[in-house]
């Protein structure tokens, strides 16, 4: 956080109006923020639930997605709790409110042209539009056994089970037949690949592509299209 003395009506309106919005953060994620922005720069995941009436997993995970914006810089964390750096809403560079982001937006305003959207940020469980651009991305096929999805056996699995901190990142869901995810659970997603192999559902050709695929949607390359009513 600047050393000057911020300008606490401008800092909320940026909150509310501009980077909740960008960041897509929950309402639990505001109310982390707005209260760390206000008491604290020490504290513990325990105590800050205490004072917003939640329970430590909640804030935990705000926590974690805040950081990971750069809203919050984590500068140490020790049995006494967490020691971190709030940045105001103009000092993160994924919100945009920086001079030459204020400067775009304006633009954006008069002009109709939106900005391109920072996937790394975005919900994909969010609603409909954005889980039926995971569908299409995988045209339609389940990602593990290939077989076409019909809307009526499809859903979106998570690479990394929910159970085990996985988001609803572009990185982290793809188009599954119901089957495949039931049978999937929390096993290791290129355990399962091996799996379907064993049992003859993929040939050694289709194993090698999956586990590449695997690769390619970690390291960020199986973007999805972003709907454009969003």
């Amino acid at each position: 956080m600047k050393n000057k003395k911020p300008n606490a009506e401008l800092v909320w309106k940026q909150l509310e109006d501009l980077l909740a919005p960008r960041l897509r953060l929950s309402v639990i994620e505001r109310t982390v923020y707005a209260h760390l922005l206000r008491h604290s720069l020490q504290f513990s995941l325990t105590g800050v639930g205490r004072n917003i009436r939640l329970s430590a997993g909640p804030v935990r995970k705000a926590v974690r997605r805040l950081v990971a914006h750069d809203a919050l810089r984590m500068v140490q964390r020790s049995k006494r709790g967490h020691l971190v750096e709030v940045r105001l809403p103009d000092e993160i560079p994924a919100a945009g409110l920086t001079r030459i982001g204020l400067r775009a937006a304006a633009k954006q305003k008069a002009t109709g042209i939106r900005p391109p959207v920072n996937l790394e940020g975005v919900d994909f469980m969010k609603n409909k539009p954005l889980r039926d651009s995971i569908h299409a991305r995988e045209r339609e096929q389940c990602f593990y056994c290939l077989r076409r999805t019909p809307p009526s056996v499809q859903c979106l699995d998570h690479v990394v089970p929910q159970a085990r901190s996985g988001r609803n990142s572009y990185r982290n869901l793809v188009s599954s037949c119901m089957e495949c995810n039931t049978q999937k659970g929390e096993t290791a997603a290129a355990d399962f690949l091996r799996r379907l192999y064993r049992e003859r559902r993929l040939t050694a050709a289709e194993l090698a592509a999956r586990l590449r695929a695997l690769d390619a949607l970690a390291s960020g390359k199986l973007r999805p299209s972003m709907p454009h009513n969003l």
